[in-house]
């Protein structure tokens, strides 16, 4: 077997970092406006890149990112922050800004790349899905203090993958149609080489063996170009979370960001107690990612490796319950009891079609409701 060494960073334990992809969208017409360079020029502080304000694959989309923070409310004051810079220089350009896991109406055709080496390479070799990756998410980063708790507790997330699926889901509609999906952005996503559900290992030689035989064969150059919905950040000292559809404000990305903080705080401490972590079958965590996709929060999810079923919105219910000491921990109380104005409002799928319905299908509509739920902070 090939082996290739994994160096996996020091991090505090249960540190956090947010990261949220934003479009870029005309304030008149709703369409996508390519002009992220024009902000990034902007805000670019001499000799160097901003810390908090990233480039993203395509000209559309600036990505705001938190630094290395305590708690989810520090993360989440850092976004604003950075959105606020953004604004100073959007504003006068007559720009909004919008986050859903896709444009309701954009065209892909229309968008272009980032010129950057590894953006071009990557269109290159993915060519028709990957010219049609206009799509938006939110990451959450969780400090892990020992490598030998990264795999255990990544295979637990996967256990939960459904419950943020399913609250996250924004990408309803696809260049100007209803796909009939919560979350068609989970699905094209994973076209993607190396992007989807991770493998469930158990070791970390055998990490280190897949990344050496994908190496070998070229699939990839390096280790961050393995996209999976959850997976251990080397660098950073993490595991990352990928399986948010983008939030349209950031009451809901707080409300995400704290659910998963404290799920990798339970599991890390169960660990500590010597208990073994819930795992599912490959098989039912496939299932219940189509099924979230597709269903959002009307769907039924399989919840353990017996296959007992639950309606998903009992099922967050009682992990609130169940994560409410932990998040009084981490201090994050506030944000984790966020995530039921989400099941009273519906999640952003719901008040987009919502929107669409009250406006005859009228799509430039549910682009005017995501960006005054950016501007407000909140779901309205």
């Amino acid at each position: 077997m090939k082996t290739l060494a994994l160096p996996f960073a020091m991090s505090e334990r249960s540190s956090v970092g947010l990261e949220w992809e934003l479009a870029l969208v005309d304030s008149d017409s709703g369409d996508l406006r390519q002009v992220a360079q024009t902000v990034l020029d902007a805000v670019r502080p001499p000799g160097g890149e901003h810390p908090a304000i990233r480039q993203e694959l395509l000209l559309n989309t600036v990505e705001v990112v938190s630094g290395v923070c305590r708690t989810i409310g520090e993360a989440g004051a850092d976004l604003q922050r950075a959105i606020e810079e953004v604004r100073v220089v959007t504003d006068p350009l007559r720009v909004e800004l919008m986050c859903a896991g896709t444009h309701p109406f954009a065209r892909w055709t229309q968008q272009k790349v980032t010129d950057k080496e590894r953006y071009a390479t990557l269109i290159d070799r993915t060519q028709w899905w990957g010219r049609q990756m206009l799509i938006y998410g939110v990451h959450v980063h969780v400090g892990i203090e020992d490598r030998d708790k990264v795999l255990p507790i990544s295979n637990a997330l996967l256990t939960c993958f459904a419950h943020l699926q399913s609250l996250s889901a924004s990408s309803p509609f696809w260049g100007g149609q209803d796909t009939g999906y919560a979350s068609n952005r989970a699905l094209m996503f994973q076209q993607l080489p190396t992007a989807g559900l991770p493998f469930q290992f158990d070791r970390w030689d055998q990490l280190e063996g897949y990344a050496a035989d994908m190496m070998h064969t070229g699939v990839i150059d390096q280790f961050d170009e393995v996209r999976w919905d959850v997976r251990p950040s080397l660098r950073f000292g993490t595991i990352e979370t990928r399986i948010c559809d983008g939030s349209s404000n950031l009451l809901e990305v707080t409300a995400l960001g704290a659910l998963t903080h404290c799920l990798v705080e339970h599991f890390s401490t169960m660990l500590d107690r010597g208990e073994t972590l819930p795992r599912m079958q490959p098989w039912y965590v496939q299932e219940n990612k189509w099924r979230s996709a597709r269903y959002g929060m009307d769907a039924i999810i399989i919840t353990n490796s017996a296959g007992d079923e639950e309606h998903v919105t009992d099922a967050v219910e009682r992990l609130l319950v169940e994560l409410a000491p932990v998040a009084e921990r981490l201090g994050c109380s506030t944000e984790l009891d966020n995530v039921r104005v989400i099941l009273r409002r519906g999640a952003s799928y719901q008040r987009q079609r919502a929107v669409a319905r009250r406006n005859a299908g009228a799509l430039d509509a549910v682009v005017a409701a995501l960006v005054a739920e950016m501007r407000a902070g909140r779901p309205l």
